[in-house]
């Protein structure tokens, strides 16, 4: 675990000291992450949460 995350400190020192130019294991590390996606809730499915929420803390509030 300290060896994999000694390697990724010195590409990203690598990728700081770079003029321009990035060593092609740096390049394969970027290119190899995928895209985080935003997850969108359809208006239905927040009402829901929601409705589910405030009985919690009607139940929390009940208790006190």
């Amino acid at each position: 675990m300290l060896d994999e995350e000694l390697t990724r400190l010195q590409q990203v020192r690598s990728l700081l000291a770079a003029t321009g130019k990035l060593a092609p294991t740096i390049t394969r590390t970027l290119q190899s992450r995928p895209a985080r996606r935003k997850r969108a809730l359809s208006a239905e499915a927040r009402r829901a949460i929601a409705e589910a929420q405030r009985r919690r803390w009607a139940a929390q509030k009940a208790k006190a």
